[in-house]
């Protein structure tokens, strides 16, 4: 997939979120990269076959202290490649791109690897089974 669709897709994904969450996020960049870099997964410890779809880079508002400012901008960044090897069709893609945002941004907000998973489970995946129970999102 070309670069800008893929970035339409994530623009798409970030209107998902709940309006209080998106007007809570300050000075945070969302950018797209091709890949991690073989230096970042080794930062992170990660081994092939296993990748990065996402990372948050910043410090947490909940843990900022009163001095904080005059800093660059947090980023998430998304990395496309995993992501679209991840999906198994442009479906597949789109829920990638926001679980992973979501997951990214949970982490903005402070919250733990158990707590998104957590909210995944209970929130954004009972959502889902909510709309396979009713036939999808085109039932009505």
């Amino acid at each position: 997939m070309k670069r800008k669709a893929f970035e339409q897709l994530v623009q798409d994904a970030l209107v998902t979120i709940p309006p209080h969450f998106r007007q809570a996020m300050r000075n945070l960049a969302i950018v797209v990269e091709d890949e991690p870099s073989p230096d970042l997964l080794e930062q992170m410890e990660i081994d092939p076959p296993d990748t990065l779809l996402g990372l948050y880079q910043g410090v947490p508002p909940t843990e900022r202290r009163w001095d904080h400012g005059n800093t660059l901008p947090d980023r998430i960044l998304l990395f496309q490649g995993p992501i679209e090897r991840d999906a198994d069709d442009e479906d597949d893609l789109v829920v990638g791109i926001g679980e992973t945002l979501i997951h990214e941004i949970g982490h903005y907000f402070g919250l733990s690897e158990e707590e998104i998973e957590d909210i995944e489970e209970n929130y954004w995946h009972s959502m889902s089974d909510e709309e396979d129970a009713e036939g999808g999102e085109d039932a009505e």
